[in-house]
C-alpha cells in the first residue's frame, strides 16, 4: 500500500457515483435482468457492489462499521460469489439498492479520514467505481442497449493527416511507479529499468480502411496468419470479421449500442481482440509492441506521466472521461503526441500489446489481493485508456489487462516494425 495519497474530495467520490447512476438510470427494470455471458455482470448485482466495496474498504475496513445489508458478502464479494451465481442470488430489489447506495455514499461522505490510509482506500474505491462504469458502458454495448447520454462535446476533427513510424532508441526506460506518484496498483510497481533495443512504432493506431482491407483480401481465411490459440478463437467463433462489422449494400457498417453507422475509414479500428490484431500484423509484415516498448515510447527517458508531460488531462489532451461519447479520428489531438510523436498514446481506444500480464520483479499484493495477482499469466496487457475510461485512472505507467479472445471491449492496437 502507497503511503502518499491524499483522501480524495468529495467532488470525485460524488462525481463517480453520478457517473454509476446515468449509466442505469434510463434502463427499465427488465433490461437490468441481463442474459448470462461471460463477459458481463448483471446489471442490478453490478451497481450494488460498487457500492458494498466501497462500504467495506472505506466504513467497515477503516472504521469498524457493520455491514449495513445483512450478508452482503454473500451477494456482493466478486472474490467470493462465482461469476455464473451472480444471475441467482436474492439481491435487493432496484429500489432497495438505490438506497443502500445512497446511504454508503453520505456515510463515506460523513466520515472524513486525513491521513494516508484513508487517502488510499477512499481512492481505491473511487477507481473501483470507474473502472466498473467503464464496465457498464461496455454492457450496454454489448447488449445493443442506448448510448449512454452525459452530454457529449462534438468529435474533434483533424485536418492534417498522420503517417509513418516514430523512432525509439535504443536504450534503459524505466517501466513502473515510483513512491511518490500518489495512487499506485500493485501491479504498477515498483519503478525498474529495462533496456530496450531500437525499434519502430506506429505513429497512430491501425483504421478501419486499414483493417477492412486485410478482412477483404481474405485475412480470416488464411490459416497461416494466425497463431494456434487465434486460429482455435476465430474457428470456434466462426469469425470472418470483427465481431460488430456487418456488410450492407457493399459498404461496411459498425455496430454503436443499438445502432448501425457507416464504417469512418479514419477512426481507429475498435472492438477487435488479441489475436485479430496478431493476425492482422502478420499480413502486414509488422508486429505489436511489447508492454514495455508501448511505456518506453509514450514516456520517454524522462518517464514522464503522461505522453505530453506531466500536467493533468484537459478535453483539448486526449479522447478520455466519455467527454467526446465515443472514439475519434486517429489524427486528433497531434499537439498531445509523446515524446517521440506517437499521438493518442492515452485515450480513444485501449491498445493491446504482445505481452502476457504479468507481476513486475519484487510484486507482492497490496490489501485488495484479488485486484492482479489471479489474473498473472492467463490475461494480456493493454495500455493507454479508452474514450469511456475516467481520466484521473490513466496514465502512461497505468496497466489493463484481459484475456486475449475479449472483443467487446474498446480496443485497437498500434504496430511496430519487424
Amino acid at each position: 500500500m502507497t503511503t502518499d495519497v491524499t483522501v480524495p474530495p468529495a467532488e470525485a467520490l460524488l462525481d463517480a457515483r453520478a457517473r454509476t447512476l446515468a449509466l442505469v438510470d434510463d434502463l427499465r427494470d427488465d433490461l437490468l435482468l441481463v442474459p448470462m455471458l461471460d463477459t458481463i455482470n448483471p446489471i442490478l448485482w453490478e451497481i450494488g457492489h460498487v457500492a458494498s466495496f466501497t462500504e467495506f474498504w472505506t466504513l467497515r475496513h477503516l472504521h469498524g462499521r457493520d455491514p449495513m445489508i445483512a450478508g452482503a458478502d454473500k451477494l456482493y464479494d466478486s472474490a467470493k460469489v462465482a461469476h455464473d451465481a451472480r444471475w441467482s442470488l436474492p439481491l435487493p430489489s432496484r429500489a432497495r439498492t438505490m438506497d443502500f447506495m445512497a446511504r454508503q455514499l453520505d456515510d463515506t461522505l460523513n466520515h472524513p479520514c486525513d491521513d494516508a490510509r484513508a487517502g488510499y482506500f477512499n481512492t481505491l474505491s473511487l477507481l473501483h467505481e470507474d473502472m466498473h462504469d467503464e464496465a457498464l458502458i461496455y454492457t450496454r454495448h454489448i447488449l445493443s442497449y442506448p448510448q449512454p447520454q452525459f452530454g457529449f462535446a462534438p468529435l474533434p476533427h483533424s485536418a492534417e493527416r498522420i503517417e509513418g513510424d516514430a523512432h525509439v532508441p535504443a536504450g534503459n526506460y524505466t517501466i513502473g511507479a515510483r513512491p511518490g506518484d500518489g495512487f499506485i496498483f500493485d501491479n504498477e510497481k515498483w519503478a525498474h529499468e529495462v533496456y530496450v533495443d531500437s525499434f519502430s512504432i506506429a505513429k497512430r493506431t491501425v483504421t478501419n480502411a486499414e483493417f477492412a482491407a486485410f478482412v477483404e483480401a481474405g485475412g480470416y481465411a488464411r490459416d497461416d496468419l494466425w497463431s494456434h490459440e487465434g486460429l482455435a478463437w476465430r474457428n470456434q467463433a466462426r469469425a470472418q470479421h470483427p465481431a460488430y462489422w456487418r456488410e450492407n449494400g457493399g459498404l461496411w457498417e459498425r455496430r454503436q449500442f443499438d445502432r448501425y453507422v457507416a464504417l469512418r475509414e479514419r477512426e481507429p479500428v475498435v472492438n477487435v481482440n488479441a489475436f485479430e490484431a496478431e493476425a492482422y500484423c502478420k499480413w502486414a509484415g509488422r508486429r505489436l509492441p511489447t508492454e514495455a516498448e508501448w511505456e518506453a515510447a509514450a514516456s520517454g527517458p524522462a518517464h514522464l506521466r503522461f505522453p505530453w508531460g506531466d500536467t493533468s488531462w484537459t478535453p483539448e489532451r486526449a479522447n478520455l472521461d466519455a467527454h467526446y461519447g465515443g472514439v475519434c479520428e486517429v489524427d486528433a489531438f497531434a499537439s498531445s503526441a509523446g515524446p517521440f510523436g506517437c499521438v493518442q498514446m492515452i485515450g480513444n481506444v485501449w491498445e493491446w500489446t504482445a505481452t502476457t500480464f504479468l507481476p513486475y520483479p519484487g510484486f507482492s499484493p497490496d490489501s485488495y489481493k484479488e485486484y492482479s495477482e489471479p489474473w498473472f499469466a492467463t490475461h494480456r496487457s493493454l495500455r493507454g485508456g479508452a474514450w469511456s475510461t475516467r481520466a484521473r485512472m490513466v496514465s502512461n505507467r497505468w496497466r489493463n489487462f484481459y484475456r486475449p479472445q475479449r472483443v467487446d471491449i474498446i480496443t485497437g492496437f498500434r504496430t511496430c516494425a519487424r
